[in-house]
């Protein structure tokens, strides 16, 4: 029986050490590694085997006109959301896990909470995707339904832990979804189609302190119920 741990990364190291890079190295990425990894991701389950996934990749010249497009609209004050993402007033526990979450990078990176001005600064960051090469913009047929958006969920975790197994890093975005009018128009993605998140992918900057942020998260025990009898 194969273990796995011949591997370049185990599967348990995989998920463990994975997390929000937001400062990457401008190294390149071969697009056969791009290929590798989009390639084995397409094994993560789904309904019936749909594989309701789309994908498109940027980088090079077309990476920086849709950065260039999206900082411009951003910059603007422009906003066209793609799909709601997020309740419209957040409570606890999640009120307080965002707030946390936030004050946690700003520190590292010495913006003070009334920084206005900083912190918009950041998050236009969002759309120069962290100075990746690679940006991976996810799609599916928006006649589908609740079950594929959790297909492409795990579609994306896939990507994630992959992309790991061969030295790079990446950041999921739910931010360019407040500009999906840009993202459509620079792609040629189809009004049918939903772009459901943004990705950049690339190498890790080692020294960024940004990139030394371990998110918290709640142990099992605090969202589990066990039923024996």
């Amino acid at each position: 029986m194969e273990s796995g741990l011949s591997e370049p990364l185990s599967v348990r190291r995989a998920v463990t050490g994975r997390r929000s890079v937001r400062r990457f190295l401008s190294k390149p990425v071969a697009r056969e590694t791009v290929e590798t990894i989009l390639d084995e991701a397409a094994r993560a389950p789904s309904g019936t085997n749909t594989q309701p996934w789309g994908v498109h990749v940027v980088s090079g010249a077309a990476r920086d006109r849709l950065v260039e497009a999206v900082v411009a609209a951003a910059q603007a004050g422009e906003h066209s959301q793609e799909y709601k993402y997020s309740p419209d007033e957040w409570f606890e526990p999640y009120l307080g896990r965002r707030r946390k979450v936030g004050y946690d990078l700003y520190g590292l990176l010495g913006i003070d909470r009334k920084d206005f001005d900083g912190r918009k600064a950041q998050h236009i960051r969002n759309f120069m995707l962290f100075d990746a090469p690679v940006g991976l913009f996810f799609t599916m047929d928006r006649r589908l339904n609740h079950g594929s958006w959790l297909d492409m969920g795990m579609f994306l975790q896939n990507v994630m832990l992959l992309a790991r197994a061969h030295g790079l890093e990446t950041c999921p975005q739910a931010s360019w979804l407040g500009h999906g009018d840009v993202v459509h128009r620079e792609l040629g993605i189809p009004d049918d189609h939903v772009m459901v998140s943004g990705m950049a992918l690339g190498y890790p900057d080692p020294g960024a302190p940004e990139n030394t942020l371990r998110t918290e998260r709640v142990p099992a025990a605090d969202f589990t119920t066990f039923h024996t009898e």
